[in-house]
């Protein structure tokens, strides 16, 4: 069965860098069967300057939309149109400031929830049904840009703090808080202004896949408003607790109220979406406090190539027993500062051990850090030398995958016979699974999903605690035979869990699924134009007049001639 997928992406796929773009890629090229229209969001100049990575043939088109720079659309609205526009905004804004209940579906151990005024529509809804009337607003009138950085945004935005019954930090907000927030929810909101929602774009595919939430499940919704698309999205990381994470210096009423969008928002996307698929448990609990439906969550983890890591992990030959090593991208949230500290506790106990640092600076804020280490390195193990005209060798080694001795991360795996993980923030801790392909003994911080990709074939401490992290080392340092059966355990695990394979497997099931049980939108026609009234398979009909798959009405926005963003046709 054909299935045609709209794949939403932000800062990835299709681009060389960026988040989520190998396992999209890996998706797409696995299943061959299928039909895939890209529809992706660049982040920057730098990234379109890069370009695209080679697409396979089952990519039939790709669209793509800046979300770093703003659009003019040069619309002008009259007064029907600036009446609409402050209405939706000013609902809105209203759900934003109200100081409501949690989106609904949210589960909390605080007791009820606070009761809605009689006769005002639950904020979630009164969400919804401004961020629907905006985009209708948008294809009617052919934009939404200008409307949305004019001072009435602004103004229905102040008032809405100033009401009755907002919460006190958007009652304390001041006017560069306003501009600030405004100016955010233009950058989220562009999406609605697109001309991807048409009959012949996301309106013609089978279902949405979004790689992630916020604003890469923005189209999906719409589609999904428009045209009846069902959607399904995928977080490994949960998007929501990204932005709670971010902004600590913006003042409260800027964090409380982008909280607030960005919560209503994520709680909308669960709320519509057929399925969600988080990355592993520590994310699912993250979506159900958010809003989630228990019975739409399906955990799929993240599918690696564990091909160039066969050959490192079916042989231990090469693993020195003395060294222990960490690989990863270089920044505070690595805790390698921890991590030396503890090296110099296990130094103590075994004299001979040696760790190996193997990876690079994580922008400026890496470099920074890098050398902080390195400083840091040099005060805890002075270089030893055997005699006055000896050349010293400090235990600890600063080095980056792609040189003669470390072409490949499988060649850094295989130096050591204990790999190590010393993060306090962490999602799905990829190096960790790769390790686990090499078949090496682990030692980890318990942050993130760490425990649920170990299941006990590694150790595991708590964060920023270097004594606790030094005896776990020294213990597998002493026991090689724990060593190769915590290896062997962790290989197994790895390959039945974490491979290209399965994630292909479970995302083919969920397509097959979804478009099961959803109704027919639409006649297919054969080359000729003529209606196959049996081209679809029974079990996609649900009974019901609804399923009736006579030709929709275009709409009128639809109707008339646009031009897209950037559209690639292959």
């Amino acid at each position: 069965m054909l299935v045609r997928i709209g794949l939403l992406t932000e800062g990835g796929y299709p681009y060389v860098s960026g988040d989520a773009r190998l396992w999209c890629d890996r998706l797409v090229r696995g299943l061959g069967q299928h039909e895939f229209d890209v529809y992706a969001f660049s982040r920057s100049q730098a990234e379109e300057d890069e370009g695209w990575v080679p697409l396979p043939p089952q990519v039939s088109r790709v669209r793509t939309a800046p979300l770093w720079t703003p659009e003019d659309d040069g619309v002008v609205y009259g007064r029907r149109a600036r009446r609409r526009f402050t209405e939706h905004y000013a609902d809105l804004a209203v759900a934003l400031c109200a100081a409501g209940p949690a989106p609904t579906g949210t589960r909390s151990d605080a007791g009820p929830a606070t009761a809605e005024t009689p006769g005002v529509p639950p904020q979630g809804d009164r969400f919804a049904n401004a961020l629907y009337g905006l985009a209708e607003l948008a294809r009617e009138e052919g934009g939404l840009a200008a409307a949305l950085r004019s001072e009435t945004a602004v103004r229905a935005l102040e008032h809405a703090c100033r009401a009755p019954g907002a919460q006190r930090p958007a009652r304390e907000a001041r006017v560069p808080d306003l501009l600030t927030v405004a100016a955010h929810l233009e950058r989220a909101l562009r999406p609605l202004t697109l001309d991807w929602y048409e009959e012949d774009g996301l309106g013609a595919v089978d279902l949405c896949h979004a790689a992630s939430g916020g604003t890469a499940a923005l189209p999906g919704l719409l589609a999904r408003h428009f045209f009846g698309v069902p959607l399904l999205v995928t977080e490994y990381g949960v998007r929501l607790r990204t932005h709670y994470l971010t902004r600590p210096d913006s003042s409260p009423a800027v964090r409380s109220l982008l909280a607030a969008f960005h919560g209503r928002l994520a709680a909308e996307i669960y709320r519509q979406a057929a399925f969600v698929t988080p990355g592993n448990t520590h994310a699912r609990r993250w979506q159900e406090r958010c809003g989630a439906d228990r019975a739409k969550l399906r955990t799929v983890y993240p599918g690696m190539d564990a091909a160039p890591f066969a050959e490192v992990g079916e042989g231990q030959e090469s693993a020195d027993p003395h060294t222990l090593v960490w690989v990863g991208r270089v920044e505070p949230a690595k805790d390698l500062v921890s991590l030396l500290h503890a090296f110099a506790e296990i130094r103590k106990q075994e004299p001979g051990t040696r760790l190996r640092i193997i990876g690079g600076p994580a922008g400026p804020e890496g470099e920074a850090y890098l050398g902080h280490c390195r400083m840091l390195a040099a005060q805890l193990f002075p270089d030893e030398a055997e005699g006055p005209h000896a050349v010293g060798d400090n235990p600890v080694s600063f080095e980056e995958i792609g040189g003669p001795e470390l072409p490949s991360p499988a060649d850094a795996y295989a130096t050591g016979a204990v790999t190590v993980l010393s993060s306090v923030v962490e999602g799905f801790p990829v190096r960790l699974v790769e390790a686990m392909f090499c078949g090496r003994a682990t030692v980890s911080t318990d942050v993130g999903a760490v425990v649920e990709v170990i299941g006990g074939t590694g150790l595991v401490v708590p964060p920023r605690n270097p004594r606790a992290l030094a005896e776990a080392c020294v213990s597998l340092l002493r026991d090689p035979e724990r060593r190769e059966r915590l290896g062997a355990a962790a290989r197994a695990r790895a390959l039945e869990l974490f491979t290209v394979e399965q994630n292909i497997a479970a995302f083919h099931g969920l397509y097959l699924e979804i478009v099961a049980h959803t109704p027919v939108r639409r006649l297919p026609l054969d080359h000729t134009g003529a209606p196959q009234p049996f081209a679809t398979p029974a079990e996609a009909h649900v009974p019901g007049h609804w399923t009736d798959p006579a030709p929709r009405p275009v709409p009128s926005w639809a109707a008339q001639e646009q031009v897209p963003v950037t559209e690639a046709a292959r």
